[in-house]
């Protein structure tokens, strides 16, 4: 599967009208970091601090972006703080079909495929998939039509009940892990579209799974394994995130790489046996 164009990105959060000061406040509070301790990773004073969180002082640019950065605020939020300031946004959102663009999509594309038999995927901040390889097409096999018509969102495919679901295994307990992380994302970015899609899917129905089939052998799991039934056999993964460091656009900063490496000897086994 090829790099899908996602549709428009929502904007940039708009600033509060009370100015710049009570949103960083909000972010340091977030990160239960001290007045003092973050005017020290700044290299600035508490009262300063104090002073910008109240209004009373003006940050300058160069401020404004160094407080994001020891708060670890996301990209499309520290564009957010610059225009609450009165500064210009610093960062660039920039779509994914855009030419300048190119050496990234075609990074990605040869990453995922390296993956292969496994499954890998990107996805966007709202988990709207843009790039996907054999291994994700081949788990989506017998998904109704209408789900798969672009953009394909990830959680809404794992966790319809016309989707993967009735097919994972451990259903409750991967879809209290997604939910949870979208629980953890939502906090992070406060996010509408985001939230929307968090209270569609987790009104979805349950489905009624099969019992948890035991292996042959008992796997001490390292981590909380996927474990979906594809043509009759039992699938594990461990699921693994990548994030692209310090990026210095918003579309780039909120795409992440999903990965589903084999679980256990038995999946790794039947994949290389599936792609070979």
């Amino acid at each position: 599967m090829s790099i899908v164009t996602p549709g428009p990105s929502a904007p940039v959060a708009a600033p509060a009208e009370q100015g710049v000061g009570p949103l960083l406040r909000a972010w340091r509070e977030r990160r239960r970091i001290s007045q003092l301790e973050l005017a020290l990773r700044a290299g600035s004073s508490a009262r300063h601090i104090s002073f910008v969180e109240t209004g009373r002082s003006r940050p300058s640019e160069e401020m404004v972006l160094r407080l994001a950065e020891h708060l670890e605020v996301p990209v499309r939020e520290r564009n957010a703080l610059l225009l609450a300031a009165g500064y210009a946004p610093r960062y660039p959102e920039t779509p994914l079909d855009d030419p300048s663009m190119g050496a990234l999509r075609a990074g990605m594309e040869r990453l995922i495929r390296g993956y292969e038999p496994y499954p890998a995927l990107v996805v966007d901040a709202r988990y709207d998939v843009v790039a996907a390889n054999r291994g994700i097409a081949m788990l989506l096999e017998g998904v109704p039509e209408e789900l798969l018509v672009p953009p394909l969102n990830a959680m809404r495919l794992t966790l319809h009940p016309r989707g993967l679901a009735p097919r994972i295994r451990n259903l409750r307990e991967w879809r209290g892990h997604l939910l949870a992380q979208m629980e953890r994302q939502i906090a992070l970015h406060r996010s509408a579209p985001l939230r929307a899609l968090y209270e569609e899917v987790a009104a979805y129905p349950v489905p009624r799974t099969a019992p948890d089939a035991e292996p042959e052998e008992p796997v001490p799991y390292f981590a909380l394994p996927m474990q979906v039934e594809y043509e009759g056999r039992i699938l594990s993964f461990i699921s693994s995130i990548s994030t692209f460091n310090t990026p210095m656009d918003v579309t780039v900063a909120e795409l992440a790489i999903e990965t589903f490496l084999p679980a256990d000897p038995a999946t790794a086994k039947h994949l290389q046996e599936l792609m070979s």
